[in-house]
């Protein structure tokens, strides 16, 4: 087979790169090593850029009509007794614009949606039960069961995960951070009532609620590394206690879980892969930077990913410029912003790591004041979106920490929006004479 582009992963992240590609006209072959979905859990949770980038692939009201929309996440810290210390919300409705909400919907419902909008053009070509194997030549070595196949290509872009077999070809080595704790996690019915998201949290408990669509609730529980075994030894009700403890709202609906092994394992690790550019070759998404689940951005960014190499690639094809060097805007535009997200999501999972009761006072506090400050509200919501991205300064630091007054004004929506990604931004090839 010979094609434009190939892509090994059809995950979220592949499928988004491929239908950004083939909606340009650049012939696709998309191999996916799945046949059927996967038994650990995949995010769900889609931040704002994810739907300004589906907006652009046509995905915005169908994504729209069959999520939940999340415009609030409550954050409540419990104390030892479960009495409610403090509460604050954390509210997409600062973002000014058409995209300030986040949406909940099914991993594998997105990827047949997506799926079958891209097999509704002749130039994508959809390899299932099909995994990548290798290089040799400008040609991936694919087995589909006991066949053997061949795709010759202009470019080779790696969507695996974690475990890329196109980042081991690009010789790039990644150094993983692991952490003091796991989560469990696990899908449930829910209040129809309960509709937006929720996280709670003790001195040495969490637990983060985010409603499904058609009466569902995702849930995770942190635990710490190496209580799982331990945990599955004792009944079912040991686990909906320790949901209903927290969280009343589930109570008569988590009771519907019979058996530990409807609950997954869920391990974080944080690793940013030095490079994602190799000649030509790029990967995107866990094959190039894998975040700490704290935000749910994992998804996200490699949605974000494939915005900006789909974008850039298909103008190489377009317009001539096929140098596999000019990929390297696609490194130049994501990298920091991926670093950013990965050193916040980070520094939330350090937040709820450590079982002190001062860290639980120190937390309570950060979070009082970022919702109570409207500019460290907005920064906070703008840098989760994905729609922008505005640090934090000292000043900032010190308000969170006490040591200043809050700021009382908020800011103009024309200043929020200066704040965000602009498509110069996005695309800075596209500026005369950079491509």
């Amino acid at each position: 087979m010979k094609t434009d582009v190939f892509i090994s992963g059809g995950g979220i992240g592949g499928l988004t790169l491929a239908l950004k590609l083939v909606q340009r006209g650049v012939d696709v072959v998309l191999a996916e090593r799945q046949t059927k979905a996967p038994a650990t859990y995949k995010g769900e949770l889609l931040q704002p850029k994810s739907m300004k980038v589906f907006d652009g692939l046509g995905l915005f009201e169908e994504v729209q009509k069959r999520s939940n929309q999340i415009k609030v996440l409550d954050m409540l810290e419990l104390s030892s007794s479960l009495k409610v210390l403090d509460q604050s919300f954390m509210d997409y409705s600062v973002l000014p614009g058409k995209y300030n909400a986040s949406y909940m919907m099914p991993h594998e419902e997105l990827k047949d949606m997506m799926l079958q909008l891209a097999s509704s053009f002749t130039h994508f070509h959809y390899l299932s039960g099909t995994a990548c194997k290798g290089f040799v030549d400008q040609t991936a070595l694919l087995k589909r069961g006991s066949e053997q196949l061949k795709v010759e290509a202009t470019y080779f872009f790696g969507a695996e995960g974690r475990s890329s077999v196109t980042r081991k070809e690009m010789g790039i080595e990644v150094k993983q951070t692991t952490y003091n704790h796991h989560f469990l996690t696990v899908t449930f019915p829910r209040d129809e009532k309960f509709t937006d998201g929720k996280i709670i949290s003790t001195y040495n408990r969490f637990l983060g609620l985010f409603p499904l669509p058609d009466g569902k609730v995702r849930s995770v529980y942190l635990i710490p590394q190496g209580d799982y075994k331990q945990l599955k030894q004792k009944p079912i009700s040991h686990f909906h206690k320790l949901y209903t403890d927290l969280a009343p709202v589930v109570d008569g609906y988590v009771q519907k879980l019979t058996d530990w092994k409807e609950i997954q394992l869920m391990i974080p690790v944080m690793f940013h892969a030095p490079t994602y550019v190799k000649e030509n070759k790029a990967i995107i998404g866990d094959a190039a930077h894998a975040v700490h689940p704290m935000a749910g951005e994992g998804m996200n960014m490699a949605i974000q990913d494939a915005d900006i190499l789909g974008e850039l690639t298909a103008d190489m094809l377009e317009f001539g410029k096929t140098d596999p060097a000019n990929l390297t805007w696609y490194e130049n535009v994501r990298y920091k912003r991926a670093d950013h997200v990965l050193q916040l999501s980070h520094l939330a999972a350090l937040a709820y790591s450590f079982p002190f009761k001062p860290v639980s006072f120190i937390r309570k506090k950060t979070f009082e004041r970022m919702e109570e400050d409207p500019i460290l509200h907005f920064k906070q919501m703008l840098n989760v979106s994905g729609l922008g991205m505005w640090k934090e300064n000292v000043r900032d630091r010190f308000i969170q920490g006490g040591l200043m007054p809050i700021r009382s004004k908020d800011l103009p929506t024309d200043t929020k929006e200066l704040k965000y990604f602009t498509r110069e931004d996005d695309y800075p090839w596209k500026v005369e004479g950079l491509l």
